[in-house]
C-alpha cells in the first residue's frame, strides 16, 4: 500500500466528514486494496461510513460497490443519498441486496427497494423471503412521500385489558421480533383499533399489576396511510409527538410512524424549498456537468425572459436615457433595493405558508405589515440615496426622483414578496417554486417604470 493509503490515525470533530479517511479510502480503490478498505471501515457507524462513501466519484463508487460489497451493509445503504444509494445498487449481487433489507425495519427497507430500478427491483423480491416480500408490497403500493410509504409495519400492541406485567412478558418473549426502536406501546381494543399509548419509561415505572387502560395517554393523531409525508411532519411538529400510529380504512392499526423518520422528512422538505426558491433541482455530488447544466438552465431560460421584459421597460426611455446618463448610473440601484426587498418579504411568506403559520385568518394583517415594512425600507433609503445621488451628480430634482422611486419600488417589492406566494398557493402551485421569478420582475418593472417615468416627467 501506497503513503496515501495509510491508515489515518486522527479523528475529525464528532459528526464530520474525516477528509483523511475519504482520502484514503479513495487511495484504496484506486489500488484495489479491499482488505485495507475493510480495516478502514471496521467499527465506524454505518453513517459515518456512508459519509465517507459520498464524498467519492461515480466511478469510484461503482469499484467500491464490486471490490468491498461486504462494507455496504442494510445500514449504510439505507444512510447513503438515494443518488449514491441507487448507483451503487445497481452494482450489488441481487442477494446481497436481499440481505441487506431483511437487516432493516420495514420502512428502511422500503426505502431501499424503491429506488431500484424494475428489473433489479424483481430480482431483489425474489431472493427475499415471502412474509417480507408481501410487506415490502404493500408498502409500494401506496403513494411515494406518504405515510404508507414512510410507515414501519412492526410496533408494539397490547390490548386493554393487560397489565404492565403482561406487556413487558410480552416483549421479552418477543425479543428480535420488536422493532429496532420504538417509543410507545398503543393499546388497542377487540377490534384492534389504537385506543391510547402507554410510552417504554412510563411502563417501565409502573408497577406490575397496573392496568394499560389506567395509564395509557390519549392518542391525538391517527395517521391514514395515504396522507403526505408533509402533512404528517406538521403534526410531529405541532403535537410534539415522537410516534404516531398509522391506521387503514376500517381504523385498525397498520403501522407507526416515528420522530427520527419525521425530522429526514423535515429536512428533505426545507431543502426542496430552498432549492426552489433558487430556481434549481435537487443535485446530488455525483452529478455530472450536463446533469446539473439540464436542472438549471430551464429556469435561467425563464429568467431570461423577465430580463428582456424589464429591458423593454427601460427601452421605453432610451430618449431619456440618452439626454441624461446619470439615470443609466442609478437606475440598477433601484431595482436591486427592490429586488433584495422583494426576497426578503418572499423568504418569510414561503417559510410561513410552509410552517401554517400564515392562513387565510391572518393574511390581510401579514399582507399590511409587509406592505407598510417594504414602504418604511423605502423611506429610509429613500434618504440616504437621495443625499448620495445629490450630492454626487449635483442634482437635487435627480435626488428627488430617485427617493421616490424607492419608495414605490420597496412598497410594491413587500407586497409582491407576500401576494405572489399566496396567489400561487390558491391556484394550487408550490409557492417556492415559482415565487422568485415573479417577484423579481415585479420588482425590476416597477423600479426602472417608477425611476424613469418620474425622471421623464421631473428632469426633462
Amino acid at each position: 500500500m501506497s503513503e496515501t493509503a495509510e491508515l489515518p490515525t486522527e479523528d475529525s470533530p464528532q459528526g464530520e466528514v474525516d477528509v483523511s479517511k475519504a482520502v484514503a479510502l479513495s487511495a484504496m480503490i484506486e489500488e484495489n486494496d479491499a482488505a485495507a478498505i475493510s480495516r478502514l471501515m471496521a467499527g465506524l457507524h454505518p453513517a459515518d461510513i456512508a459519509d465517507l462513501i459520498e464524498q467519492l466519484t461515480a466511478e469510484q463508487q461503482e469499484e467500491l460497490a464490486k471490490l468491498a460489497p461486504d462494507i455496504l451493509t442494510g445500514e449504510v445503504l439505507a444512510n447513503l443519498q438515494w443518488d449514491t444509494r441507487e448507483l451503487v445498487a445497481a452494482h450489488l449481487d441481487p442477494a446481497h441486496l436481499a440481505a441487506a433489507i431483511q437487516e432493516l425495519d420495514s420502512d428502511d427497507a422500503t426505502l431501499l427497494v424503491e429506488e431500484l430500478d424494475d428489473a433489479l427491483r424483481a430480482q431483489v423480491m425474489a431472493e427475499v423471503p415471502e412474509e417480507d416480500r408481501a410487506a415490502l408490497e404493500s408498502s409500494l403500493s401506496f403513494d411515494e412521500e406518504t405515510a404508507g410509504r414512510l410507515m414501519q409495519r412492526e410496533f408494539v400492541a397490547a390490548p386493554d385489558f393487560w397489565t404492565v406485567g403482561h406487556t413487558i412478558d410480552h416483549m421479552r418473549a418477543a425479543g428480535d421480533e420488536l422493532p429496532e426502536l420504538f417509543f410507545d406501546v398503543y393499546v388497542v381494543n377487540t377490534g384492534f383499533e389504537p385506543v391510547g399509548a402507554v410510552s417504554v419509561s412510563r411502563l417501565m415505572r409502573s408497577k406490575r399489576a397496573v392496568m394499560l387502560s389506567e395509564i395509557m395517554d390519549e392518542i391525538r393523531v391517527r395517521i391514514d396511510p395515504d396522507t403526505d409525508q408533509e402533512d404528517v411532519a406538521y403534526y410531529f411538529e405541532k403535537y410534539h409527538l415522537i410516534s404516531a400510529p398509522v391506521v387503514d380504512a376500517a381504523g385498525r392499526l397498520s403501522g407507526m410512524l416515528t420522530v427520527d423518520d419525521m425530522v429526514e422528512v423535515i429536512q428533505e422538505e426545507n431543502k426542496e424549498d430552498i432549492l426552489a426558491l433558487a430556481g434549481v433541482n435537487e443535485a446530488g455530488l455525483t452529478d455530472t456537468v450536463m446533469e446539473s447544466v439540464k436542472s438549471r438552465a430551464p429556469w435561467l431560460l425563464v429568467n431570461l425572459g423577465t430580463a428582456v421584459l424589464a429591458s423593454g421597460v427601460i427601452a421605453l426611455f432610451e430618449g431619456a436615457i440618452s439626454q441624461l446618463v446619470a439615470l443609466a448610473v442609478l437606475m440598477p440601484i433601484v431595482a436591486s433595493m427592490g429586488g433584495n426587498a422583494g426576497t426578503q418579504s418572499l423568504t418569510v411568506a414561503v417559510r410561513a405558508i410552509s410552517s401554517r403559520d400564515l392562513t387565510s385568518a391572518n393574511a390581510r394583517r401579514v399582507i399590511w405589515r409587509e406592505g407598510m415594512t417594504g414602504a418604511f425600507n423605502g423611506l429610509i433609503f429613500a434618504v440616504v440615496m437621495g443625499l448620495v445621488a445629490g450630492f454626487w451628480f449635483q442634482n437635487w430634482a435627480l435626488a428627488g426622483v430617485i427617493a421616490a422611486a424607492m419608495i414605490i419600488n420597496l412598497a410594491c417589492a413587500g407586497l409582491a414578496g407576500i401576494l405572489v406566494p399566496l396567489g400561487l398557493k390558491r391556484f394550487g402551485a408550490d409557492p417556492a417554486v415559482a415565487s422568485s421569478v415573479f417577484v423579481t420582475t415585479v420588482t425590476d418593472v416597477v423600479g426602472f417604470f417608477a425611476f424613469l417615468g418620474l425622471a421623464a416627467m421631473v428632469l426633462l
